[in-house]
């Protein structure tokens, strides 16, 4: 058995962090899946987040740099991706993580581990924030009521007008992997895919317009993608109050296992799984 780590969302709380890196070192999981927003929130008042600024070099790096010299050759695989909170400037921060290997950056990647391919992408469907680096559209050029477009958002790094108007997430996974046996492929994502267990959002049948806003609030391609290509697992995180509200972070769609690695309280929430064997999938709240 090989035992592999899930979380998401855990958004520069240091505190969490550092139990999860407790977890680690006592059970020496062969992966851990990093599902993105891992930098401080922008819109977080975490009195345990440190500086955006100092959070890597100070923070991230210094841990896992120390937790793979105790650990040696007991170290894990990390694929990592970034979150819609993540400002993209900082990716180049984040290939330096894996210029020291400490994790292997995925976002629009594909990576082999032991017998399957790991996947991973980062861009989420149009959301009421402003940031919109990690945002594309779904499907199509349409932005749910309440939400900002690509083309109406700000970035932290230029993006030219034609990738905002016209890029979609369904065009991504296209190139990503359509095609693909995908039997032994697992996706690591930071938006849940639509009208599952993991894409509920806190709507108190409120409306803008006069239009009931949609409670659903997760990618409609990505949803299409998993019941086209049936990968064995995607990952997901990004609503953080769907498993309180749905009862469930996992669910099935069709012979595919997915898992949501956010949660909305002060724990760690820490999904622990083997690849061989996804049906005894736990999640703890640490």
């Amino acid at each position: 058995m090989s035992t592999c780590f899930f979380v998401s969302d855990l958004h520069g709380r240091t505190e969490i962090f550092l139990k999860l890196f407790e977890r680690i070192d006592a059970e020496h999981p062969e992966a851990l899946f990093l599902g993105g927003d891992f930098f401080p929130s922008p819109f977080g008042t975490a009195q345990s987040a440190i500086s955006h600024w100092d959070f890597l070099d100070n923070f991230l790096f210094k841990e896992l740099a120390q937790l793979k010299r105790t650990m040696m050759d007991a170290y894990p695989r990390i694929f990592i991706i970034m979150g819609n909170d993540d400002g993209r400037f900082e990716e180049d921060s984040v290939r330096e993580g894996e210029r020291k290997e400490l994790w292997e950056y995925m976002h629009n990647r594909k990576m082999l581990f032991q017998t399957f391919m790991i996947h991973g992408y980062s861009y989420v469907p149009p959301t009421p924030f402003l940031l919109k680096d990690w945002e594309r559209y779904d499907v199509s050029r349409y932005a749910d009521p309440g939400c900002i477009s690509p083309e109406e958002g700000k970035y932290s790094i230029p993006v030219p007008d034609d990738e905002k108007r016209y890029s979609t997430i369904k065009n991504d996974l296209d190139r990503l992997a359509g095609g693909e046996d995908l039997e032994r492929a697992v996706f690591l994502f930071h938006a849940p895919p639509h009208q599952t267990k993991l894409d509920r959002l806190v709507s108190d049948g409120k409306m803008i317009d006069h239009v009931p806003i949609d409670p659903s609030v997760g990618s409609i391609a990505i949803k299409r993608f998993i019941e086209a290509g049936q990968p064995l697992l995607t990952l997901h995180g990004h609503i953080h109050e769907s498993a309180r509200l749905t009862g469930s972070w996992r669910d099935r769609i069709g012979r595919t296992h997915v898992f949501s690695g956010a949660h909305d309280g002060p724990e760690l929430a820490l999904i622990r799984f083997d690849l061989e064997d996804l049906d005894k999938a736990t999640r703890e709240l640490i």
